[in-house]
């Protein structure tokens, strides 16, 4: 059979050309990676959300390079098909460029992935510029950029006012200037994300951004109703799996006290000579005190410590 090739960034800026809606979506592990693939989804984001949604922090701040890796990694095995992009997480780029550079090359040599996303917009041009140069594609990431929650003063939706508004089109221009291949438009009123996505020639990808954008990225866990603590504004929860997950659970603990599982169904037989042969020297050994067991049943001495 042959192995399928993933989609590329050439054909994900190839769907805004034609005017088809991308799809992207948050994976964080094996098995996630495989059904949001399976689904027909053609990119994923490894987010640096999972320092909420998987990790329990209540910003994304904490996240770490290794932990960023180690979930790559889990969603690189489990895909085969989709353009996996890693979020490089709070001062892994920040730095300087080289730190930046060094950093999203183990994303693609170490993790599997095949582009990164980073927050910033024209400050983070040159950092951009010279990952792109380097031959890794980059995602940029606008409006309200999680990593710097703390300087916005909470989720507040951006470019409401004519100077924000300015501040958050320059930043997605900045970006596509210096090559990246998408930009994140991340709680931006609606007017303005349609008119920055009709500006640039790269796909706009909305989260919290309305309807005018080229594409929509969710996270996994929102979408599905697993993360109960904060349902955002921007989301639409298509099922509630994390009430079918309490229910299941609650229902398998309960059979557990009341002796209904497991049944025959879930166990396994034995051959019956050995069962008997094990009963006899059960006899046996009570008889005699254990001084008598088959040498070819002993039990073996641990070695000293």
């Amino acid at each position: 059979m042959t192995k399928q090739c993933r989609v590329t960034t050439s054909e994900i800026k190839a769907m805004k050309r034609k005017g088809e809606p991308i799809a992207m979506l948050t994976a964080y592990d094996y098995p996630s990676a495989r059904l949001v693939e399976e689904a027909g989804v053609p990119m994923i984001l490894v987010g640096d959300t999972l320092g909420m949604v998987v990790l329990g922090y209540d910003t994304t701040l904490p996240v770490t390079m290794e932990d960023m890796l180690h979930h790559v990694k889990a969603v690189v095995r489990g895909t085969e098909r989709a353009l996996v992009v890693a979020d490089m997480p709070f001062m892994s780029f920040q730095v300087g460029p080289e730190e930046a550079l060094r950093n999203a090359g183990r994303f693609l040599q170490e993790g599997g992935a095949q582009a990164v996303k980073l927050e910033g917009g024209v400050i983070m041009a040159e950092t951009v510029r010279k990952i792109v140069d380097a031959g890794i594609p980059v995602m940029g990431h606008v409006g309200l950029t999680p990593q710097s929650v703390h300087q916005f003063g909470g989720w507040k939706v951006q470019g409401k006012r004519p100077q924000g508004a300015i501040r958050v089109m320059n930043d997605a221009l900045a970006l596509e200037q210096a090559g990246a291949f998408s930009v994140v438009l991340e709680l931006v009123p609606t007017a303005l994300s349609t008119l920055i996505s009709k500006r640039l020639r790269v796909p706009a990808i909305g989260i919290g951004a309305g309807p005018g954008c080229d594409g929509q990225v969710q996270v996994f866990h929102d979408l599905l109703g697993l993360y109960g603590d904060f349902v955002p504004k921007h989301t639409r929860q298509y099922a509630q799996i994390g009430e079918a997950i309490r229910t299941a659970v609650a229902e398998y603990a309960t059979d557990v006290r009341a002796g209904r599982f497991p049944t025959e169904d879930q166990s396994f037989s034995m051959d019956e000579s050995a069962l008997a042969e094990l009963l006899t020297t059960d006899d046996d050994d009570s008889a005699t005190n254990g001084s008598r067991r088959p040498a070819h049943l002993s039990i073996p001495a641990l070695p000293p410590r």
